[in-house]
């Protein structure tokens, strides 16, 4: 299935406010968003793409070699002041952020992110590096299995599950993506007619393995930490988890400081250096219908002001 991005328009129009702006696109994947910006930049703009899959390292190295206002680093977007230092940037107009797994990840069985396709039980971003799925299960414990499932998954039989794991893994290890999907079937009472009961479970998985939230907050802090007078942080999330993380930090950055009750305030001791642009994007009827990844899809978009502080 070839990827398709989600709002991408919306995405663009909000992201590239000037045509010879330096832009940031710090999940790559395979280029869809990319391509965009750099279809509104000129030839004085500039684009870092970052990603820690390899297979989106060698696509967008392959649009660098063809374009040379792009540049390549390979590294998680929590690392994103590193990897900007590496880049030899500085400031930036833009940092971009689509969020989750891609279609292409999904894909291929030997990723392992997917239970409709046996593979193994990996689910790294970055199969060079860090702990997989299967080695994550085969040594935690069941209470904090429970907890992933239940926090990051949001599964309300996270215990059972937690629990037949546990029971199977003392039988033998669970290393393949089917094997992992159908334990989790025989843990769970009843069935959602329309979701498969392991898809909760993998989500949460994923996340934990790759440390997504943990990464998604240095990414937050970090992007605004480099934004230009006018520069924009825009972010697609695909599930609560992480778009509540997105909105409180939007909110917390263009709030003003908080003052004890009766004092009084004055405009200037309101004033913060970020403002949220608009209300928060969801995909059009169309784009839902026409690509079911869009349908979760929720897009919020944070500016520094001219002048502002972080």
């Amino acid at each position: 299935m070839a990827h398709e991005s989600v709002l991408q328009q919306e995405a663009i129009d909000a992201l590239v406010t000037t045509p010879a702006g330096w832009y940031v696109d710090a999940t790559f994947g395979r280029g869809g968003h990319s391509r965009a910006i750099l279809e509104r930049m000129n030839e004085a703009g500039r684009l870092l793409v970052v990603d820690r899959d390899p297979t989106a390292i060698e696509v967008a190295e392959a649009l660098a070699a063809q374009d040379p206002r792009v540049s390549v680093q390979r590294g998680a977007f929590g690392d994103l002041s590193r990897l900007l230092q590496d880049a030899g940037w500085g400031w930036v107009d833009g940092v971009f952020l689509d969020l989750g797994v891609s279609s292409p990840q999904l894909d291929e069985p030997e990723r392992g992110f997917s239970f409709r396709y046996d593979g193994p039980l990996d689910m790294r971003m970055d199969p060079d590096s860090g702990q997989s799925a299967a080695d994550w299960l085969a040594q935690e414990d069941e209470k904090e299995i429970a907890r992933v499932l239940r926090e990051f998954g949001e599964e309300r039989f996270a215990k059972r599950i937690a629990r037949r794991i546990v029971e199977v893994r003392r039988q033998q290890p669970i290393t393949r993506t089917a094997q992992l999907a159908e334990l989790i079937r025989e843990a769970v009472p009843f069935e959602d007619r329309y979701k498969h009961p392991a898809t909760r479970s993998f989500q949460a998985i994923r996340i934990r393995v790759n440390e997504e939230l943990p990464q998604l907050d240095e990414a937050l802090r970090q992007g605004v930490d480099h934004l230009s007078d006018g520069g924009r942080l825009v972010i697609i999330s695909f599930h609560s988890l992480e778009d509540r993380r997105v909105k409180r930090f939007m909110r917390d950055c263009s709030r003003g400081p908080k003052l004890p009750r009766g004092v009084p305030v004055t405009a200037e001791m309101e004033e913060t250096g970020f403002r949220t642009i608009g209300r928060a994007v969801q995909a059009s009827e169309a784009e839902r219908s026409a690509n079911g990844r869009a349908r979760s899809a929720v897009m919020r978009v944070l500016e520094r002001r001219s002048g502002g502080e972080a």
